[in-house]
């Protein structure tokens, strides 16, 4: 049986094709507006290039970058009613307090503070105004908003107010998505307001998204089951992407760089993904990405992710390169995916980083003849200023002076030089489609997290056991193999303030993908 990754990036979509460890084809297609027609077209590309049976692929993996693209470009987003249960305390910082103010207006600035919530040890805040839950559906409604979220201060102790307000929600509102944020964030209680109102927002982007992919795969003739990767490097089932798109942010960078680690064998390296426009660069520990340990910036918005310890610049394939009175420069504007249209290289006018790669002989694509006619000392300070920039990165993003190598993956890493600094650069096989690559290679995951009462002869250790067994469960339904699954996070939380000895346990295990019985 074979698997099928397929990255959708803002400029390209890539595909492969998996069985086992080998990638039998990887190929490019251009990213559509309507999401549908580039994924058919690498899919039916990939398809002939491998010349596999469709009818034995067994899953299909897809990374996108969709959502994070759609706060950053200020796009698609809905207006949502975003929900504080918290007074009196936090009335001073409402709901998106430190948004920045185009993109607070887009979803709408419809906050709300209601009594309620939590102290830090679990008790009562102040009791749930429901009267005040009833009267925000009647806005609601009369305002036509798509979608609610709902933040309770402290709600990771306790979570009784949120469910509690989401059920006041829909019996008000029948049908209305209701969001909460304990489902998202971490605590912190701004940082997971702020995941919670924007995952809201992106409800109807992310159902119009998942049935666009359903229908690719329909029309490529694929009947097996699809997922997408999120920011850990697993993967979800495509319904539960329709409630929280927010877990995919900054799943490309995680693809590529997993890809790398699978392509090369490496576990420990610098990886560079160099794009069209971009560059990512992080590091890789133990095979996977090192997660960043701040809060993450998204479009202006400070939230609490789980996300990959990633930066990017903007030097990429098509890069523009201009010589001014200072000295050349390279990016940050590039020509994108147009630059099979654009370089010199291609037929084009415009000078690009590429072009600069040709005319170097570090790189044979387009014709070299074209750019032959290049000014060498240009050619030469350009080539120059790619390595010092690339250099930069690399340096930023190790941790610390031991030698180890970088892998350069992506379509514009022959950008890359041979060695940067004392750093040998890798650029393995199937190196442009790596985030492909890794989307198909992802993991299933399956997590439990819920309150346990230690009565009864039920000790902390049988609890753990109990939701180890339960996370196992639910990984196995959702398509893991029960002999690969292992644990990667394990935590327990004794809540005093609840009678019968109460403990929060959280455990994750994550399993390769089996076949799938659903």
């Amino acid at each position: 049986m074979y698997r099928v990754g397929v990255d959708v990036g803002g400029t390209n979509t890539d595909a492969v094709v998996l069985e086992g460890k080998s990638v039998l084809a990887g190929v490019k297609a251009s990213t559509t507006e309507d999401v549908t027609s580039g994924v058919l077209e690498a899919l039916e590309k990939v398809i002939a290039a491998s010349g596999i049976d469709r009818a034995k692929i067994a899953a299909v993996m897809i990374g996108t970058t969709h959502f994070t693209n759609a706060v950053i470009e200020r796009r698609h987003m809905d207006e949502v009613a975003a929900i504080r249960l918290g007074l009196p305390s936090g009335a001073g910082l409402p709901p998106m307090v430190d948004w920045p103010d185009d993109l607070r207006d887009i979803v709408g600035n419809h906050g709300y503070q209601v009594k309620g919530g939590y102290e830090f040890d679990g008790r009562v805040l102040s009791p749930l105004d429901e009267d005040a839950i009833v009267r925000i559906a009647g806005d609601v409604r009369a305002k036509g908003l798509k979608a609610a979220a709902v933040t309770c201060v402290f709600s990771g102790i306790n979570d009784a107010m949120e469910r509690r307000t989401k059920e006041i929600l829909q019996e008000q509102c029948p049908g209305l998505p209701v969001v909460m944020s304990k489902d998202i964030g971490r605590h912190g209680l701004l940082a997971r307001e702020s995941a919670a109102i924007m995952n809201a927002s992106l409800l109807s982007l992310a159902d119009r998204t998942v049935t666009a992919f359903g229908k690719a795969l329909t029309a490529a003739g694929i009947t097996c089951p699809f997922y997408i990767t999120q920011n850990d490097g697993t993967l979800m089932a495509a319904d539960v992407v329709r409630s929280f798109p927010v877990l995919t942010f900054a799943s490309g960078p995680t693809n590529s760089m997993r890809g790398a680690a699978f392509l090369t064998g490496i576990k420990d390296a610098v990886v560079v993904d160099v794009g069209g426009t971009t560059s990512d660069v992080g590091s890789l520990s133990h095979g996977f990405p090192r997660q960043a340990s701040t809060t993450v910036d998204i479009g202006g918005v400070r939230t609490n992710f789980r996300m990959p310890d990633v930066f990017s610049i903007g030097l990429g394939g098509g890069s523009l390169v201009v010589n001014t009175d200072s000295g050349v420069t390279v990016g940050p504007k590039s020509v994108g995916y147009r630059v099979r249209t654009d370089a010199i290289c291609f037929g084009g006018a415009t000078l690009t980083a590429t072009d600069i790669a040709v005319a170097s002989n570090k790189a044979d694509v387009g014709d070299r003849a074209l750019v032959a006619k290049l000014d060498q000392t240009l050619v030469a300070a350009a080539m120059l200023k790619i390595n010092q920039m690339l250099e930069a990165c690399v340096e930023r993003s190790r941790i610390s002076s031991t030698p180890v190598p970088v892998i350069a993956v992506g379509g514009g890493s022959i950008l890359m030089p041979d060695r940067i600094g004392d750093l040998e650069v890798i650029r393995p096989e199937n190196f442009a489609v790596a985030n492909a690559v890794g989307a198909a290679i992802a993991q299933i995951s399956g997590e439990t997290d819920r309150v346990f009462s230690l009565i009864d002869g039920r000790t902390r250790e049988t609890a753990l056991a109990e939701a180890e067994a339960e996370a196992r469960e639910k990984a196995v339904a959702a398509g893991a193999l029960v002999e690969t699954l292992e644990v990667i996070e394990r935590e327990d939380m004794p809540l005093a303030y609840l009678p019968g000895n109460a403990t929060r346990i959280h455990v994750k295990v994550v399993g390769e993908m089996g076949a799938h019985h659903g």
